[in-house]
């Protein structure tokens, strides 16, 4: 399904990075849908991140480096690509994980043909040795009530159109997560991507930040109370759904 002549732009933050980042934006540059811009936001890296990125945007004029003056953290990156992103849509890509070659095709047709503003897929979790630890599949349609109940869109699989107005990551835990619970109410909801197989590839890194599941939990609640405001017992009902869903996706 071919998308008619729209603009993506694809926001890759990096921070030391040089280790992964190349099989990252091969998958970018190697999408069936041409019509793109890749925006490498580096966030002041010490390593030979920057030298690697502007090889390729040497090659490629569809690569775009914006160099963060000093470190600032993942949310402040993202917002500084989607700040100069030139695209109708807006998809996003970290600087470790991948997407199969049609992920956008796919996508972006199918958002232009259901007139859809907000869209996610199905992808899969990948340790470091390439190993395939599961496959998340999220629901075929969201709502605002769905999403507190869970993160259903995996950051590297969601894209927005920009139709929707100005956006931006706080500087919070689980930044992606609040992020997308912001575009989809202001979407009125979101659809899962039709496709045979998993469209992107999620890198598990054994002690990061993430895999921190009492800090997630920590940073979940404070989301709840602090961001959408919810009362205790509301609180509590979504965190028992956050915690059964956080299972699920490792099984």
């Amino acid at each position: 399904m071919a998308a008619a002549g729209a603009t993506v732009s694809v926001i890759m933050p990096a921070y030391n990075a040089a280790a992964t980042i190349a099989r990252s934006i091969d998958s970018v540059l190697a999408q069936t849908l041409g019509d793109l811009e890749l925006i490498v936001i580096d966030d002041a890296s010490t390593d030979a991140t920057v030298a690697l990125v502007e090889r390729y945007a040497s090659g490629d004029a569809r690569v775009r480096l914006v160099r963060q003056p000093q470190n600032a953290g993942v949310a402040a990156a993202r917002n500084a690509g989607m700040a100069v992103a030139r695209g109708d849509y807006v998809a996003f890509l970290d600087s470790d994980d991948r997407w199969h070659p049609r992920k956008l095709e796919w996508q972006i047709g199918q958002m232009q043909q259901g007139g859809e503003r907000v869209s996610y897929c199905a992808y899969q979790r990948v340790g470091e040795d390439d190993r395939v630890l599961s496959t998340v599949l999220p629901p075929t349609r969201l709502s605002h009530a769905d999403m507190l109940r869970s993160n259903f869109i995996g950051n590297l699989t969601g894209a927005f159109a920009r139709s929707l107005g100005a956006a931006e990551f706080l500087a919070i835990g689980h930044e992606d997560y609040v992020f997308w619970l912001q575009m989809v109410r202001r979407a009125g909801g979101a659809v899962r991507i039709e496709s045979a197989e998993p469209l992107a590839y999620y890198l598990v890194r054994e002690g990061s930040v993430s895999a921190n599941k009492f800090r997630a939990a920590g940073w979940q609640w404070r989301i709840y109370r602090e961001v959408e405001r919810l009362s205790l017992a509301r609180s509590l009902v979504y965190m028992l759904h956050y915690l059964w869903n956080a299972l699920a996706k490792r099984r």
